[in-house]
């Protein structure tokens, strides 16, 4: 089961959609003031971990697409499947990796 959840999930970020300029105005300030409440204003680490690209380094895709899509049991790390499309978590996970 997790194999196919990992395939599906990279056939999605292979082919997501690039969120409107006004969706992707919307999600960068989701990430800073949303996220930034647990992860800091900064991204440098809060109640939740630092979310700077070299804190992720070690992570996949795959891996951060599923946290953020279904949040982690026993965190403050909410799901936000009921508020961002597939193709929106992936369009974020490339900003996290990519800020500028």
């Amino acid at each position: 089961m997790k194999k196919l959840l990992f395939l599906l999930l990279m056939s999605n970020a292979c082919f997501a959609v690039e969120p409107s300029f006004e969706r992707q105005t919307e999600l960068r300030n989701l990430l800073k003031n949303d996220c930034g409440a647990c992860h800091g204003l900064t991204l440098q680490g809060g109640l939740g971990s630092p979310l700077k690209p070299e804190n992720l380094a070690g992570k996949s895709d795959e891996y951060l697409i599923e946290i953020i899509t279904n949040g982690r049991k026993g965190t403050a790390m909410p799901p936000w499947k009921p508020f961002l499309t597939q193709d929106e978590i992936v369009w974020l996970v490339h900003l996290l990796r990519n800020p500028n």
